[in-house]
């Protein structure tokens, strides 16, 4: 009887010992095949394969933590350049909440202390829909985007309100991992209040030169008549140069204008815009016929807008004698009028397109042809007494010139001369942006010359 018990219990331990080895045995073989794993997926950093699997993930495990100091070490160390930056910078989550910023940004934007342990909505601390809508814009379009905007900080204060100066910001807000965006944002005031200096010293000089030039002008033009022929040279040299200064004072005067009052200047009534066009061409035709240009127009015969005439007029007249001065002999300009949405402005827009087969726009110069005073490096431009052949005009333009009809009124209203200053495509975007319209610049790929076009509002 004993003997049994005996022989029951050693058969009992035995089986167990026996479970438990195999247990043991399946736990290292699971161990060895993550160990193994794990190699594979470490091997950039095990240097030795001669050692053991569990030796070479031990290596793999130190690697890793070296690697990992290192990341943090850097991420102080950018956080630290941030901290300083005399630029503002501010990181938001999917959900626009303010993840981490910069004391500099805390002071553009008016945020008293640093956030907190836990995130908080960005719009709850910074009062600005403008920054709110731009980092949505990131997020959507997953791009850069820049805006700048006039930015007036809350005081919790309500006393204190008149007393918060406002600043103009640029920020530019790009997408990050997870939904993510960071922003990096300057004030852009200073610079804002040295160009209204820059144009208020401007106009206050041409108001001063405006009488002057006048009364030179006249005792020029009372000597003229008074002087021996070969002497009248000189005073029609004169008089020439004296016109010439009186335009660009003209042109000063009428920047400053536009300036300070851009949409309350204009004076809107209903123009048929394809009248308009033929009745700058027409004024401008004797500068065209001395070097065999003529006008090819595409587009509707009546297309009514409100505008202000004489100043669209103006935009008109520098934009054609542009086109006139820098095409090559015997070669066609092309005016296209057409109707137009984008994604800006879902309501119909007019967009008006002036080509020309001349030597173009230099590459360099296409960001600045529009900023006052800029003239492009004649050295980079091909020359203009080149006439490109039939087959690199434009194909898409119609070639059938605007005839003159009856209904065109022949006298242009209030014409100022075309400005060669470097003010004449300033003025057009002053006046095309004052009308609520856009204007861009770039070479057309088939004529390779200057292709301008304008983005006006149909309506008010």
């Amino acid at each position: 009887m004993l003997a049994g018990q005996v022989a029951i219990l050693v058969i009992g331990v035995g089986v167990g010992f026996g479970c438990g080895l195999l247990l043991l045995v399946w736990q290292r073989s699971h161990l060895n095949k993550r160990i193994r794993r794990l190699l594979h997926e470490l091997r950039a950093y095990v240097e030795e394969s001669s050692l053991s699997s569990t030796s070479q993930l031990a290596m793999a495990v130190t690697r890793q933590q070296q690697l990992h100091r290192q990341l943090q070490q850097e991420i102080e160390t950018f956080q630290r350049i941030l901290d300083v930056a005399p630029i503002g910078y501010l990181q938001v989550d999917d959900e626009n909440r303010l993840v981490w910023c910069n004391p500099h940004a805390r002071q553009l934007l008016g945020m008293g202390v640093a956030p907190g342990a836990s995130p908080r909505l960005l719009l709850e601390l910074v009062r600005s829909y403008e920054l709110d809508d731009l980092i949505e814009q990131a997020r959507d379009e997953q791009k850069i985007q820049q805006k700048d905007w006039t930015f007036y900080p809350v005081s919790p204060d309500p006393s204190l309100l008149s007393k918060q100066p406002s600043q103009v910001l640029r920020a530019m807000a790009f997408p990050l991992h997870d939904g993510g965006i960071g922003i990096f944002i300057e004030n852009r005031q200073e610079a804002i209040t040295l160009m209204q200096q820059r144009d208020r010293w401007a106009s206050d000089v041409a108001h001063e030169l405006k009488t002057p030039l006048t009364s030179i002008r006249l005792v020029a033009e009372t000597l003229h008549s008074r002087l021996e022929p070969p002497l009248q040279g000189w005073v029609d040299r004169l008089i020439s140069e004296t016109i010439r200064l009186s335009n660009l004072v003209q042109d000063l005067l009428e920047l400053a204008h536009l300036d300070r009052d851009a949409t309350q200047c204009l004076k809107r009534k209903t123009v048929n815009l394809p009248e308009l066009i033929q009745s700058a061409w027409l004024s401008l035709e004797p500068l065209a016929c001395k070097k065999n240009l003529h006008l090819s127009y595409q587009g509707p015969t009546e297309l009514l807008v409100e505008v202000d005439e004489p100043r669209l007029y103006r935009v008109l007249i520098n934009l054609l004698d542009n086109s006139i001065k820098y095409s090559p002999v015997e070669q066609t300009i092309w005016v296209a009028l057409d109707m137009t949405t984008t994604e800006d402005s879902p309501l119909p827009q007019v967009v008006l397109d002036v080509i020309d087969a001349g030597p173009g726009f230099p590459e360099h110069a296409l960001p600045h042809v529009f900023d006052r005073f800029f003239r492009a490096d004649p050295a980079r431009m091909r020359s203009a007494g080149t006439a490109l052949s039939p087959s690199s005009r434009a194909t898409g333009l119609a070639n059938s010139r605007l005839k003159s009809s009856p209904e065109v009124r022949s006298d242009p209203p209030d014409l100022q001369r075309s400005s060669s200053s470097g003010l004449g495509l300033a003025i057009v975007r002053q006046i095309v942006e004052a009308h609520q319209g856009q204007v861009s610049a770039q070479n057309h790929p088939e004529t390779g010359g200057a292709w301008v076009r304008l983005f006006l509002p149909l309506f008010r």
